[in-house]
C-alpha cells in the first residue's frame, strides 16, 4: 500500500507547484462549504464580474478606454438589474398567483381525467390504483400549501437579506470590474514567485469556465426569449414562467429539457386539451429544443470541451447533493473547472522499465 501511494505521489505531485495548488483547491472548497451561506454576495459578485469581464474586455480592444468600458458595463448590468426586478419579476410573481388560484380547477379536471382511465383501460389501472394517486395528489396538495404558508412567513425576515443583496452586489461587481488588475496583483503575491504551472492552469480554467459561464448566459436569455416570444403568439398561459423555466433548464444539458417538458405539457394540456393547439405548442417546444441543442450550443461553445453525458450526470448529483439547488445550477461550471484543471496538471510519466539485456 505505501508503494502504491508513493507511486502516486511522485506521478502527480512530484512538483512542489501542484503540492501547492491542491492545498489551495482544498482550502477554497472547505471554505466555500462553510463560509458559502456568509459570503454569498461575494461569490455571487465574482461570478457575475466574470461574466462582464468578457465585454469589458472586448470594449477595450475595440479602443475604449477600459474605465469608460467598465463604466458602460456596469450600467448595463445595471439596467438588466432593474429591468429583472421591476419588469420581469412583477410579471412572474402575477403569474404564479394566477397559476396558483388555477391549481383547485387543475386537480379537479386531473381527478375527473384519472376516474375515467379504469373504465377505458380497464386491462392496465385499476380503480385501487386511482384511489392510491387521489390519496398521494391530496397528500402533495395539504404539504405544498404548508410550505407556502410557512414560506411566506420565513422569507418576511429574508427581505432584509436581499436588499442588502441589491445594494452590496452592484458596488462589489464595480470594484471587482475597476480593481480587477489591483486585485490579481495582490493575489499573486501570497503564491510563489515561480508559479509557471499554475499560470497554465488558470488560464486553461479561464479560457473553458469564462466561455463556458458567459455562454450559458446568453443561451438562456436566447432560449428563454424565443420561448416566451412563441408561447405568447400560440396564447398559451403563464408564458412568462414557462419562458423563465424553458431558459434556465439549459443550465443542466438532458435533464433541464426533460424535467421542463412536464410542465409545459401540463400547462398546454389543461388550457387546450387534446387539439391542434396543444400539437402545435409541443412541435414548437421541441422544435426550439432541437435547435438549441443543434445549432445555438455548438456555435456558443465551439471553444469549450465538450463534457460527456455520464459526467454531466454525475456532476448534477454530486454538487445538488452537496449545495443543493446552487450545486444543481453550478455543476456544470465546477465541472469544466476541475476537468481544466485535470487537463493542466502536471503528471510524470513512468520511466520505462530497463532492458535486461543492456
Amino acid at each position: 500500500m505505501l508503494r502504491i501511494l508513493r507511486g502516486l505521489a511522485d506521478k502527480y505531485f512530484s512538483d512542489d507547484e501542484a503540492v501547492i495548488l491542491f492545498l489551495v483547491l482544498v482550502v477554497g472548497t472547505l471554505a466555500v462549504i462553510w463560509l458559502g451561506k456568509i459570503m454569498a454576495p461575494a461569490i455571487a459578485s465574482v461570478i457575475i464580474a466574470f461574466i462582464l469581464q468578457g465585454l469589458v474586455t472586448k470594449l477595450v480592444r475595440s479602443g475604449v478606454p477600459e474605465l469608460a468600458a467598465v463604466i458602460l458595463v456596469f450600467l448595463l448590468f445595471i439596467g438588466i438589474l432593474l429591468a429583472v426586478l421591476l419588469v420581469l419579476l412583477p410579471l412572474m410573481w402575477t403569474q404564479m398567483m394566477s397559476l396558483a388560484g388555477e391549481m383547485p380547477r387543475i386537480f379537479r379536471e386531473l381527478q375527473v381525467y384519472l376516474a375515467m382511465l379504469p373504465e377505458e383501460y380497464p386491462n392496465l389501472v385499476s380503480h385501487e390504483a386511482i384511489n392510491n394517486v387521489f390519496q398521494m395528489i391530496t397528500s402533495e396538495t395539504g404539504r405544498f400549501t404548508q410550505w407556502l404558508v410557512s414560506f411566506s412567513l420565513a422569507s418576511i425576515p429574508d427581505l432584509v437579506a436581499i436588499l442588502v443583496y441589491m445594494v452590496l452586489v452592484p458596488i462589489l461587481v464595480f470594484f471587482l470590474l475597476k480593481d480587477r488588475r489591483l486585485l490579481a496583483t495582490g493575489v499573486a503575491r501570497m503564491l510563489p514567485a515561480r508559479r509557471g504551472m499554475m499560470t497554465r492552469v488558470w488560464s486553461e480554467v479561464n479560457l473553458q469556465c469564462a466561455n463556458y459561464v458567459r455562454g450559458k448566459a446568453l443561451e438562456i436569455l436566447i432560449v428563454g426569449s424565443v420561448t416566451y416570444v412563441c408561447f405568447k403568439v400560440l396564447g398559451v398561459p403563464y408564458s412568462a414562467l414557462l419562458a423563465l423555466l424553458v431558459g434556465l433548464s439549459v443550465v443542466i444539458p438532458y435533464i433541464g429539457a426533460a424535467v421542463v417538458t412536464v410542465p409545459v405539457a401540463l400547462i398546454g394540456l389543461f388550457a387546450f386539451g387534446w387539439g391542434t393547439q396543444f400539437i402545435w405548442l409541443m412541435v414548437i417546444y421541441g422544435v426550439i429544443q432541437a435547435l438549441d441543442g443543434n445549432l445555438l450550443a455548438p456555435l456558443l461553445f465551439s471553444e469549450v470541451n465538450n463534457l460527456h453525458p455520464v459526467v454531466i450526470i454525475v456532476s448534477v448529483l454530486f454538487f445538488g447533493g452537496i449545495w443543493g439547488l446552487w450545486g444543481v445550477f453550478f455543476a456544470i461550471p465546477l465541472a469544466t473547472v476541475l476537468k481544466a484543471v485535470f487537463d493542466a496538471w502536471p503528471v510524470r510519466e513512468d520511466e520505462p522499465p530497463l532492458d535486461p539485456a543492456v
